[in-house]
């Protein structure tokens, strides 16, 4: 079987599921789950494949909503991830119920090809991506292993190969003060919310003086108990991202001298947990180069990446894969034009166009791990870039 056959097999293979593929997208949107509870999303994306014959292990490595479907007995291994998890309070306002379905949808094409073409995928369901770094635990727990490259895509506004993803990193702040009557002893208190006011003051201006690829936001998660009661603790949320962990670890420091000079003017004392992060994401621009001519043969025109401003940049614990082995994320466009993370984007992830969005997702992905089966020259130069990247250290 040829190249251009086993595509044209995938791509038939997919229009044949296409009902039942949108059926599961929609089913998982109409029940959001948040990280590590998607328990529903992982049932459905793991029974269809076994429908199709994929062997599958679900729970996997350790974590109850995870699962890992495989196929081929040798060859070059390509990893398709797939995501689930809602956001709070939105439900699948980032397009995950698209992510994941495209992600099983492409597996379920390849699968009966792998032994054939002589390649090895592994379908491996991702959850808790918004926040709870998900594929840092499979990382972790040798998910990846053996794996020779790994994609996924993203539903965003335009169709991009290679989209800009930066690191990031969430810090919980608390200010300790010492409680007292708020009327008759205020004096003998020391009111640990002036002192975190201060700080998140402070934080304001950071914001106004940060670079373009640079981001501070946060909220203030506890205040006190009770208005005539001075607040002997107060704690805000951070979330902090720059274009590199170097760069990153700098806006951390500015952050935290910040918030410890707002606790000394107070007279309190500060701590700063951090509860991890994500790396920026480091695409292999020669996969990504096969990826859009495959969706631009299923008719997607695609943008000149460098006209994507840095300020739609997000994070994605994809990142930290992109730092162990070559790694795709582009981003097709889902037929809106609204914000990610909103309510209504989360409209937007059932329309028909993130239907077809959902469709040529799963084509052009199994067609470009067709090409890296079939192709020794792709092989050749995904490795070169790989490896002068590591190199560089870039």
């Amino acid at each position: 079987m040829n190249t251009d056959d086993a595509k044209q097999q995938a791509w038939a293979a997919i229009d044949t599921i296409a009902s039942e593929l949108i059926s599961i997208s929609h089913a998982i949107h109409a029940r959001p789950e948040l990280c590590y509870e998607e328990h529903f999303a992982a049932g459905e994306l793991s029974s269809a494949l076994r429908r199709h014959g994929v062997t599958v292990e679900a729970p996997a490595y350790d974590l109850a909503t995870s699962f890992v479907g495989r196929a081929g007995r040798s060859g070059p291994h390509v990893v398709i991830c797939c995501e689930y998890d809602a956001l709070p309070g939105i439900g699948h306002g980032c397009g995950h119920n698209i992510i994941g379905t495209a992600g099983v949808g492409a597996g379920i094409a390849i699968a009966p090809l792998a032994d054939a073409l002589g390649g090895r995928v592994t379908i491996l369901g991702t959850p808790a991506e918004e926040g709870g770094g998900g594929k840092l635990r499979l990382l972790e727990r040798g998910a990846f292993a053996g794996a020779d490259a790994a994609m996924m895509i993203h539903p965003e506004p335009a169709n991009v190969e290679v989209a800009p993803y930066l690191a990031n990193e969430t810090l919980i702040i608390t200010m300790h003060g010492r409680s007292a009557h708020a009327s008759s002893s205020a004096r003998a208190g020391i009111n640990a919310l002036d002192a975190l006011v201060l700080g998140y003051q402070g934080a304001q201006l950071i914001r106004a003086n940060l670079r373009r690829d640079e981001r501070v936001f946060g909220i203030i998660t506890n205040g006190g108990d009770a208005d005539n009661v001075v607040p002997a603790v107060a704690a805000a949320r951070y979330r902090i991202r720059a274009r590199t962990a170097d760069r990153l670890a700098g806006l951390r420091d500015a952050l935290a001298r910040c918030f410890e000079g707002a606790a000394s003017q107070v007279g309190a004392t500060c701590t700063i947990e951090s509860l991890g992060g994500y790396l920026d994401l480091r695409a292999n621009q020669a996969l990504a180069a096969a990826f859009r001519v495959n969706a631009e043969a299923l008719g997607r025109v695609f943008i000149d990446p460098a006209s994507v401003p840095i300020e739609a940049a997000g994070s994605t614990d994809m990142g930290n894969v992109s730092h162990v082995m070559p790694v795709i994320h582009p981003v097709l466009d889902v037929g809106t034009r609204c914000a990610g993370h909103s309510i209504e984007m989360t409209a937007a992830s059932i329309t028909p166009e993130a239907d077809r969005c959902l469709l040529d997702a799963a084509k052009a992905m199994a067609a470009t791990t067709i090409d890296y089966w079939t192709s020794a020259d792709l092989r050749l130069a995904v490795a070169d870039e790989w490896n002068a990247s590591t190199a560089s250290g870039s």
